[in-house]
Parts: C-alpha cells; sequence; structure tokens
C-alpha cells in the first residue's frame, strides 16, 4: 500500500531528534527523505554507539526510511549538488540556527530562489523574535527554562527528565506544521516557513502550571512523586518493586476508596471533597494507599488496580519494558537488521496508527552515505563526473 505521503520529497539537513525524527514521520507515511550528511558522518550518527562502526543507538531510530548522500555543501560543487537536490525537493528540514542556514545557503529566500514553492522546516533551541534567538541549546535548556525541572524531583538538586521529550515533542509540532504546510501549497501552490523551537515546546507541555501561577500566584514547590493537584497519584513500594497510582477526577477517587473498602472514610471527609482538595491532603492519602501497595507484589498491585479501572503500572527497567507482554503483544516496535549489529534493533513504529494508509517502517537507517551515488545519478551526474566530485572531497 502506498503512503499518503506518497510523491513528496524531503531534504533532510537535520541533527540529533528534532530535524530528524520529524522528517522520520514523513517518511513513515511515504515521503521520500534524503538524509545530507558530512562526509565523515555527522555528529549524531554516533549517539549511544551499539555499531561495530560506531552507529548509535539513537541514530538508529530517527533516521529509519532514510537514503542518505553525503556532501560538503560549503564548497561551489557541492553548492551545485545542493541547487540541484533542492529543485526536487517539497520540503527541507533543517533544525539548524538562523545563521548557520545562511552560510550553508539553506535560508528561506536562497531556497526559494531555487524552488519558488518549497517549505522550509526548522526548529531553534529559543525561537524568536527576542534577545537569545540566535543562541544553540539541546532539550535540557527547554526543560530547565519552562519550569519542568524546576518542579521534578525534590528540589535539591532540581532533575531533569533522563528522555529528550522537548527533542521529541517539537519534532512531532514540526511534523505537524510541515502536513499543513503541504495542505496550503496544494490549495494555493504557496510554499512558507514552518518553524518550530525547544523552549516552545517547552513551555506548551507545561503550560497549564504556568497558568496556574500566573492567576492564582500558587507559588508550587516540588514534592517529588507525589502529586499536588489529586490524590492518590504517586510512586509506591510493593513486594518487588515499585507501582504508580494516580487518581483524578472524583468517579475515579470513588472507585479507589471502595477498592480500600473504606468508602465512608474518604468520600464523607470534606478535605477529600474535590480533586484540588485531594490534591492539598495527598500525603494523607498516600500513606494509606503506600500501606496497600506494600501488601502486594508489583502483579498483584497492578492486576488489582487494573481490574478496579484505576490508572496503574509498574516501574520497569530497560529491559523490563522491552519484556513487558504487553509492550510486545501491542507491536509498538519493530526488529530492525543493520549492517554491523549482533542483533536487530527494536525500532518504535510511528505512535499513532491510521486505519486505511498506515505508516510503515520499510528500511533500516541508512549507512554512511548509502545512497550518493543513486541519488546523484538521477540529478544527472554520470559516472565520471561522480568519481570527480568523490576525488574533490565534495561528496
Amino acid at each position: 500500500m502506498a503512503g499518503v505521503l506518497e510523491g513528496v520529497r524531503v531534504l533532510d539537513f537535520g541533527r540529533y531528534i528534532a530535524g530528524p525524527y520529524c522528517a522520520t514521520l514523513l517518511a513513515e507515511f511515504g515521503a521520500e527523505v534524503i538524509r545530507i550528511e558530512k562526509r565523515e558522518g555527522s555528529e549524531d550518527r554516533f549517539v549511544a554507539p551499539v555499531g561495530e562502526n560506531g552507529e548509535g543507538a539513537l541514530f538508529l531510530q530517527v533516521n529509519r526510511n532514510k537514503k542518505c548522500v553525503t556532501l560538503d555543501p560549503m564548497k561551489p560543487e557541492g553548492q551545485e549538488v545542493m541547487r540541484r537536490l533542492i529543485a526536487t525537493a517539497d520540503v527541507v528540514v533543517a533544525n539548524l540556527p538562523p545563521q548557520t542556514l545562511r552560510a550553508m545557503k539553506l535560508d528561506y529566500e536562497s531556497l526559494k530562489a531555487i524552488k519558488p514553492d518549497i517549505i522550509l522546516t526548522t526548529a531553534t533551541a529559543f525561537g524568536g523574535p527576542g534577545p537569545w534567538s540566535d543562541r544553540v541549546g539541546f532539550d535540557a535548556v527547554g526543560q530547565v527554562m519552562s519550569g519542568s525541572v524546576y518542579m521534578t524531583g525534590a528540589g535539591d538538586p532540581p532533575y531533569r527528565a533522563a528522555v529528550n521529550w522537548v527533542d521529541f515533542g517539537t519534532a512531532l509540532h514540526c511534523a505537524f506544521g510541515t502536513l499543513a504546510a503541504l495542505i496550503e501549497r496544494g490549495k494555493s501552490g504557496r510554499g512558507q516557513v514552518v518553524e518550530g523551537a525547544l523552549l516552545a515546546t517547552a513551555l506548551s507541555f507545561t503550560n497549564a502550571t504556568l497558568i496556574e501561577q500566573a492567576i492564582i500566584k500558587v507559588n508550587r514547590v516540588p514534592t517529588g512523586n507525589l502529586g499536588q493537584t489529586a490524590a492518590p497519584a504517586d510512586i509506591y513500594r510493593t513486594k518487588d518493586g515499585w507501582v504508580l497510582c494516580q487518581v483524578t477526577g472524583h468517579p475515579l477517587f470513588k472507585r479507589w476508596a471502595r477498592l480500600m473498602g473504606e468508602e465512608e472514610v474518604w468520600l464523607k471527609d470534606p478535605r477529600f471533597a474535590d480533586d484540588i482538595s485531594r490534591g492539598n491532603n495527598g500525603a494523607v492519602i498516600s500513606e494509606r494507599m503506600a500501606r496497600w501497595c506494600a501488601e502486594r507484589t508489583t502483579q498483584e498491585a497492578v492486576d488489582t488496580l487494573g481490574q478496579a479501572m484505576i490508572p496503574t503500572g509498574p516501574v520497569l527497567s530497560p529491559q523490563q519494558a522491552l519484556d513487558h507482554p504487553h509492550i510486545r503483544a501491542a507491536g509498538f516496535m519493530q526488529d530492525v537488521d543493520y549492517p554491523g549489529l549482533p542483533k536487530p534493533a527494536p525500532v518504535t513504529r510511528a505512535a499513532v496508527r491510521l486505519s486505511e494508509t498506515p505508516g510503515e517502517i520499510a528500511h533500516r537507517a541508512p549507512t554512511l552515505g548509502e545512497h550518493t551515488n543513486l541519488v546523484l545519478a538521477e540529478l544527472g551526474y554520470d559516472e565520471a563526473e561522480i568519481a570527480a566530485l568523490r576525488r574533490g572531497g565534495i561528496v
């Protein structure tokens, strides 16, 4: 089955996550994505190495379904190759600072001069306009400036999340924006710039906390895993591990009180009348839940809570996540071979399913420069010209 984005060509100049994962999502639903990479391999190829040539786990995840062309775009011959590529493209993805885009002639005005209806999808650290617009940054910068890190852990020290949720969230926003721009181009014939920013993503994810602070000046402080606006909401020790229980809304709280066998205790006390009151008295409710969990194994706790339709989940190590029966049965991951790996890599599929035009992982991530000859030949370069480009250090 052809992908819904079949016929769309994307040039991916992205690095690390925000740009590359945006392009990956487009590729998973049928777009042809060509990754443009440094001749020696871009730095994001080697993060958390797992392959015999140093290819990293992150690269395998966020570059599947792509072709790879190596290119030095700062040399005149490289600029000519790039111009030919851009002339064939619908979208250019480049999560690079504005000054770098200009130096590489990947700014929107330069692209439009080659392809008037081109879509440029960018992502920067801080967005703009503003005094920090030209600064660079990674995922954690968005985390610390959004209020999220301040509210995480016990406060001394503050903790950032170990997963790059700001990067991946920015990639999702950029992919959504790119699809919207493609729809608009189909109506009007116009290209445009799609701009994401790590800080904008982080602020959007923490926005409810910021709204609460702006309106009622609650001045919250971190409380570890204990929820602040509902209860029970915490991570509890069991006989053999840990389990999360998260109750929000009065119907769920009534189920929890019934499960405890103490409806009279919890449902008639004004301290527990609504979510915010329960959050304000969360330590009292959590103490009861902690005693309940301590009497059970993790499996017993999550099964009992799950059957009572109370949101719950076990705290899993990475290996336990790989082995969990639901994660395996649901097919969230696909085993993908890659040259030099001792075993296939479990790569997550796009976390959204379309019933009629589903995405698919059709190809592994590319080896360095794997498709250079193929793509250059499509652009009209013959074998002798390609060989000359290689001798000249262009590709």
